[in-house]
């Protein structure tokens, strides 16, 4: 029996986390991922973040196979990132109406949920019960969507499936001016409820619909009915808008850890090289701990402060949180394959290093990512007095899925298992790259004589079609074609 070499051993160590942390846990007849142990409910946003190392792995399984045991992994990991995939967009379709009824209305009403039940996929609360419009979250699954059907997978079956995905197009294009409840779910930062415009959703939005635009959702074997459309203008509209907002968040968040999505892996939606340093080093200097990055200043969440029994603060009660706000280490994990993605090994180095000294070992052995640290209760006024002075307590989801999927995916980029080009097969990490001068030129033509001495009538001189030989013009071709979306 042949033995395994160093790779195959490693990818088999990846191997059994994803399978204990995220596979064991996938629904075998939707193929979405619970929350957690105790609520059963597959969260959008999550569920992509979390199968992104499944996709991760499958593409390294198949590039390093040395058995046919190997290949036959690679297979298995891909299906479970098209059902979970097929499984979303399921239970999406199944709020068709509320698509068609959003374009129109764009009020929070009529919005996609962000949540529905891992067991059916469907929805689990009432539309006034949660803050279901996210419009990073639907943009999300759009852009890996994109990627992921670009790098071979067929997630995408019928022509009623490219419809939907056209009208979700549709349902974000108007992002930019579209206030939603952001990547945190709960609007401002008092926690009132009250939707904001959000950089993050802008930008998530921007990268869906580049990545989407002339793209085929049948990939090679599909014809001109499986191509989506976006708009130009729209792409420019979210571009303009996410530009003069960076690198604020919000109208009540200064900053968010949550920008490291957007000016980075896996959206690459800025290309302004000098925002992109500028926002990277705000989250940085503001938010980073020695456990991770605050999602954004002053935020209870999980905190020992926080009052379980009221919904929302006003905003002079936010000082209380101040320089206590829970760190997270998923944004660690953002920040090393961001210096992946730009060749930076220092960088990359920094941060694995920092993520090897506040991993946990789960009871397997395996290295988990926590939710987040927080300070306990004896350390809080210490904590005030000088921040980032006492030791943490991992809480939080242990382990969170989502922090633990880009773990193993920036593990896989930097031992080599993945090179950046196959997580990102459209090319989105060259936005940044400079690009030469657009130079539109043109030329009249006369179509005939006839219509060259009209023209001349007016004293325009211009030639003819056959004139200009051995040059061939051909005319534009206009076909009507009856809309099936």
């Amino acid at each position: 029996m042949r033995s395994r070499s160093n790779s195959g051993v490693r990818l088999d160590y990846y191997q059994r986390i994803v399978q204990k942390v995220i596979l064991s846990k996938q629904n075998p007849v939707t193929g979405l991922l619970p929350s957690s142990n105790e609520l059963q409910h597959a969260w959008v946003r999550d569920n992509v973040y979390s199968i992104l190392a499944v996709w991760g792995l499958a593409l390294a399984y198949r590039k390093h196979a040395e058995l046919d045991e190997d290949r036959a992994k690679a297979f298995e990991l891909e299906q479970s990132v098209v059902k979970l995939m097929r499984g979303l967009l399921l239970a999406m379709m199944k709020q068709v109406d509320k698509v068609e009824a959003f374009k129109y209305s764009q009020s929070p009403k009529d919005c996609l949920h962000a949540k529905y039940s891992i067991q059916t996929g469907n929805t689990v609360v009432g539309d006034y019960e949660w803050g279901h419009l996210q419009i990073d979250a639907t943009s999300l699954y759009l852009l890996m969507l994109a990627q992921m059907t670009a790098s071979g997978l067929q997630i995408i079956f019928t022509l009623d499936e490219v419809c939907f995905i056209q009208n979700m197009v549709f349902y974000i294009e108007a992002s930019y001016r579209i206030a939603d409840f952001g990547i945190w779910e709960r609007g401002d930062k008092t926690n009132k409820g009250i939707p904001e415009l959000n950089a993050s959703s802008i930008g998530m939005a921007k990268a869906a619909l580049e990545a989407l635009s002339d793209l085929n959702l049948f990939g090679a074997r599909g014809g001109h009915a499986s191509v989506i459309h976006v708009l130009p203008d729209e792409k420019v509209k979210c571009a303009a808008i996410l530009h003069s907002m960076l690198p604020r968040e919000s109208k009540s968040k200064e900053i968010d850890a949550g920008l490291l999505s957007i000016i980075s892996f896996p959206a690459f939606a800025v290309d302004d090289v000098d925002l992109v340093r500028i926002t990277r080093q705000t989250i940085i200097e503001k938010l980073q701990g020695r456990y991770g990055c605050c999602r954004f200043l002053r935020d209870g969440y999980k905190t020992v402060k926080e009052d379980p029994n009221r919904l929302y603060y006003e905003p002079y009660e936010l000082k209380v949180f101040e320089n206590i706000e829970c760190e997270w280490p998923v944004f660690w994990c953002y920040l090393m394959i961001d210096g992946i993605f730009m060749g930076d090994r220092e960088m990359t180095m920094e941060y694995r290093e920092a993520l090897n000294e506040i991993l946990l070992n789960s009871p397997d052995g395996f290295k988990i990512v926590p939710e987040l640290y927080y300070v306990p209760h004896d350390k809080v006024e210490l904590e005030y007095k000088e921040p980032h002075s006492q030791e943490r307590v991992p809480g939080g989801k242990i382990p969170q899925m989502w922090g633990t999927s880009m773990y193993i995916l920036g593990c896989l980029l930097q031992e080599s298992f993945l090179q950046v080009g196959e997580l990102d097969p459209l090319n989105r990490r060259y936005c940044t790259e400079p690009k030469p001068d657009l130079v539109v030129q043109v030329a009249i033509l006369a179509e005939d004589e006839e219509v060259q001495k009209a023209l001349q009538a007016h004293d325009i001189n211009v030639q003819t079609i056959s004139q200009v030989a051995p040059i061939q013009v051909h005319p534009a071709r206009y076909k009507y074609i009856q809309p099936e979306c």
